[in-house]
């Protein structure tokens, strides 16, 4: 059997490394700068697109209740509006009947001795319109029992002509209360309206982002709309 030399032998040991040195070096290796991370290194926040379209449709049911909800409190605000407008018209009324009231009282009256017949007479009348004043909802009931307990300077022994002026001023009065209640409303209604068409714009634009995320296959975070605060509004009528 023939031998071989040690020389040989170490110069094909040598080769048989070089070769297997090159054969790893050959093997392609990934650079993470061109490829990107590696999928377990990929952001958590994305998410699969079965997920991605449930969430577009999430955000675009509550968008179309926003929508419900901010056409309701539209036509809440229309409603205190004309409330307020048909507020204002009974308290101009109120205003100009006291006005006249007011100009015909100016004429004196003479002073005569009262019997208790007329006392009772103008106390009668006195009552009677109190009541049939507040059953028209043009005084309130804190006027009339005020009325009835001759307070707040109610007294029956004056003359008709000056009870019906106090009458109609008080009127005037729980007109203008009235009046001043139903700007309130409408304030507030306009408020509500507002702040729900501001909901509903973000939840739109939020919707048609995630619809457009939903089409390329991925969504990079779940957001809510932000509901920004209600900007003041003022009333369309103003106290003159």
């Amino acid at each position: 059997m023939p031998t071989v030399e040690p020389a040989v032998l170490i110069w094909m040991i040598l080769l048989l490394v070089f070769a297997g040195a090159t054969a790893i070096f050959a093997v392609p290796r990934r650079d993470p700068n061109i490829d990107g991370p590696a999928p377990s290194d990929r952001p958590r926040k994305l998410v699969a697109r079965p997920e991605a379209d449930r969430y577009a449709e999430e955000v675009a049911a509550a968008a179309e209740q926003a929508a419900v909800t901010a056409r309701s409190r539209r036509e809440a605000w229309e409603r205190a509006q004309e409330a307020a407008e048909t507020a204002w018209a009974a308290f101009d009324e109120a205003d100009r009947i006291a006005r006249r009231s007011a100009a015909a009282a100016v004429f004196p009256v003479f002073k005569q001795r009262r019997t208790r017949a007329e006392i009772a007479d103008r106390e009668r009348f006195l009552h009677r319109k109190a009541l049939a004043a507040t059953r028209r909802r043009e005084l309130s009931m804190d006027q009339l029992n005020d009325v009835l307990a001759h307070r707040d300077g109610w007294n029956p022994r004056k003359h008709p002509v000056a009870q019906e002026t106090a009458l109609r001023a008080a009127v005037r009065e729980h007109r203008f209360a009235g009046y001043q209640a139903a700007t309130e409303r409408e304030r507030y209604a306009w408020q509500e309206s507002e702040k729900a068409a501001t909901t509903l714009r973000g939840l739109r634009a939020e919707a048609l982002a995630a619809k457009i995320r939903a089409g390329s296959g991925v969504v990079t975070e779940r957001r809510t709309a932000p509901i920004p605060a209600a900007r003041a509004s003022q009333p369309r009528l103003a106290v003159h």
